[in-house]
């Protein structure tokens, strides 16, 4: 795939543009009207005396819970837990609220809350459980506790831009979800996680943000949009399982992916922190000043999103023009 058709296939991606749904949202209910908290992170980052209160909340699609509810459970626990972690946080609790048409359909979401309860090590504290519903939905909340932030927000030119990914997994059946969770030692996943919030307590980044469903070229314009930043991404640079295509890995979410954003000096310790966990891990591109995001493959190198004329989930054109 030449790199304009790669580009335009990624502006077409669900899961980008599932994004723009977050900038109507924002407008109509206004949060955080006072603005002591920033919106557009992972978390809510709540100052708490000397550190900060992580709050966060994931939902799921009822399609993906009706195709695997087991992997949705789990989901649930999976991916707050990397939002925590992309904040430099670690996990104090969650709590979930279920919906489902009965008793039986319930069972295997709760199944899979409770196995990656028991893998992460973090406990379930409550939540609201209905059986009478007309389809089975899921959303889980996490609360979690971090030293020191790391932010969509501190992305800064001259930075180097790094992708961190578990290779060690394989694709679902349902989806463009890679599983490097699931038959992971429980141990190892939690080390793993642990190394966001060592790299911000040692100082060595202050700007990250956790691979989502809008994939890592979508996450990267999410990070860029917060920071007021551009970059230039190399994609043969990007950490990907051997024989996937990039047409098939970029919009994947995989279960530990981040982007950091790293001075110089910081990274090569950065990079060898992610390699002695067996984690892979590259510099693949480089922060700038401007607006923009840059694809580079091969001798091609084009702009793929002008984030002054299309953001993603701050705003967009046309609410800024209302």
């Amino acid at each position: 795939m030449s790199l304009p058709d790669l580009i335009a296939a990624l502006r077409r991606g669900i899961g980008l543009t599932h994004k723009h749904d977050i900038a109507p949202v924002l407008a109509q209910l206004n949060p955080n009207a006072n603005g002591t908290i920033a919106i557009g992170d992972d978390c809510a980052a709540i100052p708490d005396h000397d550190s900060f209160l992580l709050f966060a909340i994931e939902g799921f699609m009822p399609g993906f819970i009706a195709a695997e509810p087991h992997f949705a459970g789990y989901c649930g626990v999976m991916v707050n837990i990397s939002d925590i972690a992309a904040m430099g946080g670690r996990p104090v609790a969650v709590v979930d609220a279920i919906w489902a048409q009965d008793a039986a359909n319930a069972a295997p979401i709760l199944a899979g809350l409770a196995e990656a309860a028991r893998r992460y090590n973090i406990p379930i504290v409550g939540g609201h459980t209905n059986s009478r519903a007309a389809t089975d939905c899921l959303a889980v909340a996490i609360l979690g506790r971090a030293a020191n932030l790391l932010t969509s927000f501190d992305a800064r030119p001259g930075d180097n831009l790094l992708a961190a990914i578990d290779l060690r997994g394989a694709m679902r059946p349902s989806g463009p979800y890679w599983d490097a969770s699931t038959t992971a030692p429980p141990d190892r996943l939690r080390a793993d996680l642990d190394l966001l919030p060592q790299i911000a307590e040692a100082g060595l980044s202050i700007a990250a943000k956790d691979i989502s469903m809008a994939g890592i070229i979508g996450t990267a314009i999410m990070l860029l949009e917060a920071s007021g930043a551009g970059a230039v991404i190399d994609l043969a640079a990007i950490p990907c399982p051997p024989g996937m295509s990039l047409e098939q890995w970029l919009p994947a979410f995989p279960s530990f992916g981040f982007l950091l954003s790293v001075a110089p000096q910081n990274t090569p310790e950065v990079l060898a922190m992610f390699a002695a966990r067996g984690i892979g891990c590259a510099v693949i591109g480089t922060v700038k000043p401007g607006p923009y995001l840059r694809l580079r493959l091969d001798d091609d190198e084009q702009t793929a999103w002008d984030i002054s004329k299309d953001t993603l989930i701050l705003k967009t054109p046309s609410l800024a023009d209302a």
